[in-house]
């Protein structure tokens, strides 16, 4: 009996070290792994944003353009009325901001939840503004009489439906840089 307590305090004096030199291999090595993980992920989150970054502030200006260009001062520029009735000019305004926000839709994909929401907002005001103006006009009204009630509305709010919108989207560029 003393021979085998002898031969296993010899077993146990052996592969005592052994297992902690082996648990300490084992730590150094997932550490390693660990880190060389993080490196990669690290680097290729670097190549990502160096090509994500310049499209996604690409998407930024184009949303900014279509909010400047369906702000209604620039939209009523932009959009002749002249020898139209006000029914007329009604549906192709209301079309140039379709036309619009449909080419730009995809530039969603870029921005935030709450950025998109933003535009999509300033987009429903406008078309509301737009509509509710037609509608106070009398049946046989002119173009140039639904863009003059239009700029006086918008003069008379004080506020610009799209404002809020740009003032969002260039603060969350800021955030970027």
């Amino acid at each position: 009996m003393e021979g085998t307590a002898l031969f296993v305090i010899e077993l146990f004096k052996i592969t005592l070290p052994a297992l902690i030199v082996a648990g300490a291999m084992y730590y150094l090595i997932k550490q390693h792994y660990e880190r060389d993980y993080k490196m990669r992920l690290l680097e290729l989150r670097k190549k990502n944003s160096d090509v994500v970054l310049p499209i996604r502030l690409q998407a930024y200006e184009r949303v900014v353009l279509l909010l400047e260009r369906i702000t209604p001062s620039n939209l009523l520029v932009r959009v002749s009325a002249s020898g139209q009735t006000a029914a007329e000019f009604h549906r192709v305004l209301l079309a140039e901001i379709r036309s619009e926000f449909s080419h730009n839709m995809s530039q969603q994909v870029y921005m935030t939840e709450q950025a998109w929401q933003q535009v999509r907002h300033a987009r429903e005001e406008v078309v509301n503004l737009i509509n509710r103006t037609y509608q106070r006009l009398p049946e046989n009204a002119k173009a140039t009489e639904l863009a003059k009630q239009i700029l006086e509305n918008i003069i008379n709010s004080e506020t610009d439906p799209t404002a809020r919108a740009i003032s969002f989207v260039k603060q969350e560029i800021a955030q970027v840089f």
